[in-house]
């Protein structure tokens, strides 16, 4: 069993967050350490960073990565109206039937279906990505050792390569993917979006947010499950006061 769980881990370690392998020498730099909202026992997601990083997601990522166990009425959670939702879906369309002739049509999305993918299937991804698969990205946080840190990193170390390293034909140099060679031409640049709230869109900040975005993705009960959490010490606190009061009251007529 150990064999097969090192080996399922060793399948996830190599999902990267754009398709390709690394093809040349080079070693990854660990990714920095940053402050979210969402760590430690009591941290929450911020609303206005998930709200920022779904638009980055929408407007940049979603070209090429799905997020297949999403679906749109889960934007609600995040602070987003139900009106809100119900436009976001109907941008996209998804197919649906069979009609009363048998046949499949297209209709606007609806807040109940699931994230709309960019490609009907892997092969035309690849076709339109130059033989690369970006992967869905509804887990990538918790596939990839560093989760936030690293993809926070990744989407922010793309750099000019040194020297005497030549990349491969279609590669970016990124600092902090392993070769430091990877398929997935840098995704951000500065304004790339405008956001709703008027944050400036600088790329940290954009990497942060959609990052946000993407840890709520693969987590979305972390809220309650760090409450519970809480919740439970606190019960185990309680009974083991009780428990020490009951056992001083048993055994006091011994002493």
């Amino acid at each position: 069993m150990r064999k097969y769980l090192m080996s399922g881990a060793a399948a996830l370690s190599v999902v990267v967050l754009a398709s390709g392998n690394a093809v040349a020498a080079g070693s990854a730099v660990k990714p920095p350490e940053q402050q979210w909202s969402f760590s430690g026992l009591f941290g929450t997601f911020d609303r206005g960073s998930l709200q920022r990083g779904f638009q980055v997601y929408n407007e940049v990522c979603a070209a090429c990565h799905s997020v297949r166990l999403l679906a749109y009425r889960n934007l609600m959670d995040i602070g987003f109206t139900e009106d809100q939702v119900k436009k976001i879906a109907a941008a996209k369309e998804v197919t649906d039937g069979p009609n009363d002739e048998g046949e499949m049509f297209q209709r606007p999305a609806q807040p109940g279906d699931r994230f709309v993918k960019p490609f009907p299937n892997e092969q035309a991804a690849r076709a339109g990505n130059n033989g690369a698969f970006p992967p869905d990205l509804t887990l990538m946080t918790k596939a990839r050792v560093g989760g936030a840190n690293y993809l926070h990193a990744l989407l922010t170390g793309y750099k000019q390569p040194p020297k005497d390293q030549k990349l491969a034909e279609g590669m970016s140099y990124n600092l902090y993917f392993a070769g430091n060679q990877i398929a997935m031409a840098p995704p951000l640049a500065e304004g790339a979006v405008e956001y709703a709230d008027k944050t400036k869109a600088t790329i940290d900040q954009m990497a942060r947010d959609v990052t946000t975005f993407l840890a709520w993705a693969a987590e979305p009960e972390l809220e309650w499950r760090k409450r519970m959490g809480v919740k439970v010490i606190l019960f185990l606190l309680i009974l083991t006061g009780m428990l020490y009061g009951v056992k001083r009251k048993v055994w006091s007529d011994l002493h």
